[in-house]
């Protein structure tokens, strides 16, 4: 069993409990529980920043485009947005998709969880900053273009699951070696690692911290891999990172949901 902390919807308090991120179960007050059992919501509060262009993968896809304007040249220091908090959802709440788009790109995330204040933090010091880790799919809609924010496509209601727990920093042990799979209606669709980090997890919260405060509760996204699978209507997505767990939702269309439940 893994040690986590989650919010159950409904609850404001922060609940501790043993995980078992294999089978997917947690044990609360002597009793064992499914993921499907309970209704969760994000277990994060603070600030979420997702990191562009930090896979070898993404450098390699985009390839000469990189030397071209308007970019001419691989980005030297991190490339951040903030993933605002219309986004979050909790695991097994309903992405909407916008009735203006037949299609999402998924982006599967592993979330580093700041555990406190963290300004210039050196890399040989970075893990002494991480509350845990948690898993985020970074919804964005297909784009090509890296060189404006992509608020239009990456900030829009729902776009944002968190979850379903945060596995606590101790538990994991190499968060720079840990597998990556997407699965789409129970097919594996992506599949990839945190040992192909551009910058690792180290060098990544060394290189924020440079030029901004992260604060508890913050959230930092490693990065999303190449090749992000792209869903439609009533697609399942579940995203499975190692030591931590899956997290799923369902992709449903907007005119059919209120506030993420079924009309």
């Amino acid at each position: 069993m893994t040690t986590a902390i989650f919010r159950l919807a409904g609850r404001l308090q922060m609940i501790q409990a043993s995980v078992d991120p294999i089978n997917e179960e947690f044990e609360l007050n002597g009793k064992t529980y499914r993921l499907d059992q309970v209704n969760w919501d994000v277990p994060t509060s603070g600030t979420v920043y997702g990191t562009l262009l930090n896979y070898q993968g993404n450098i390699e896809t985009l390839g000469d485009t990189l030397f071209q304007e308007p970019y001419i040249q691989p980005p030297k220091a991190p490339i951040l947005y903030i993933k605002p908090k219309n986004t979050w959802l909790g695991s097994g709440v309903n992405i909407p998709l916008p009735s203006d788009l037949e299609e999402l790109e998924v982006g599967a995330a592993l979330g580093i969880v700041i555990g406190k204040t963290a300004t210039r933090v050196s890399k040989e010091k970075a893990i002494d900053y991480i509350a845990g880790y948690t898993i985020v799919n970074d919804i964005s809609v297909p784009h090509t273009s890296y060189f404006r924010p992509a608020v239009k496509q990456k900030a829009r209601d729902g776009f944002c699951p968190i979850g379903p727990w945060i596995v606590e920093q101790h538990e994991i042990l190499n968060p720079d070696a840990l597998s990556i799979r997407v699965y789409v209606n129970g097919k594996l669709k992506q599949e990839n690692n945190t040992a192909n980090l551009i910058r690792p997890i180290p060098q990544l919260i060394q290189d924020v911290t440079e030029f901004m405060t992260l604060y508890e509760g913050d959230v930092l996204l490693v990065g999303v891999p190449e090749n992000a699978p792209v869903v439609r209507d009533h697609d399942l997505v579940r995203i499975e990172i190692e030591g931590i767990g899956a997290l799923e939702n369902r992709i449903v269309s907007e005119g059919q949901l209120i506030g993420g439940v079924n009309l």
